[in-house]
């Protein structure tokens, strides 16, 4: 009888190690089901991140700065503008610009490209020499002949400019009492 006692004794003290045994495996697959988890989120946190990132730098790689606007002609618009810093060289052809203006009560708009399509002279340096690239740190200019939203005396204009894929810039052109040829608009 002591021996099967011995035995009995043995039996539930192994039972009790098994036990412990399959709960510390089930706590060791929980913890790496867990730290999978944080993981993988950790991960997606970072994509995300580095999306938007990508993406800010992309929008602000081509940046157009306006300096000024001055009208010349009493009806064009003689634009000073330069790349904003750390941007991307941009062909001229890929910067377009729109004037809003609130025509007797009807918007209307004029627009055009900074290579000499529609009402624009092509962008140039500030030696007068026709500019196909446009280049970050230079400043260059470029003359728009607006049709139908020409400067008036006492108005307000929106010069929207967009360059490349990304890059947008949007101004005011404040008209005063006059129009006249050096009337500085921004």
């Amino acid at each position: 009888m002591k021996n099967e006692m011995k035995n009995e004794n043995r039996d539930n003290v192994a039972a009790i190690g098994i036990g412990a045994m399959i709960v510390f495996i089930a706590l060791i697959l929980v913890a790496a089901v867990a730290a999978a988890v944080i993981i993988q989120t950790a991960e997606k946190l970072q994509q995300n991140a580095q999306t938007t990132g990508e993406d800010t730098t992309d929008m602000m790689a081509s940046k157009i700065t306006v300096k000024s606007v001055v009208i010349t002609n009493t009806d064009d618009l003689y634009v000073t503008f330069e790349l904003a810093p750390g941007s991307d060289p941009v062909t001229a052809t890929t910067i377009q610009w729109l004037i809003t203006c609130d025509l007797g009560g009807n918007g209307a708009t004029d627009t055009g490209d900074f290579a000499g399509v529609g009402t624009t002279t092509a962008a140039s340096d500030l030696t007068g020499t026709v500019q196909a690239t446009v280049n970050p740190g230079e400043t260059y200019t470029v003359q728009l002949d607006p049709a139908t939203c020409v400067p008036t005396a006492n108005d307000q204009h929106t010069l929207n400019v967009q360059s490349g894929t990304g890059g947008f810039t949007y101004e005011v052109l404040n008209y005063g009492g006059g129009v006249t040829n050096g009337e500085v608009v921004i």
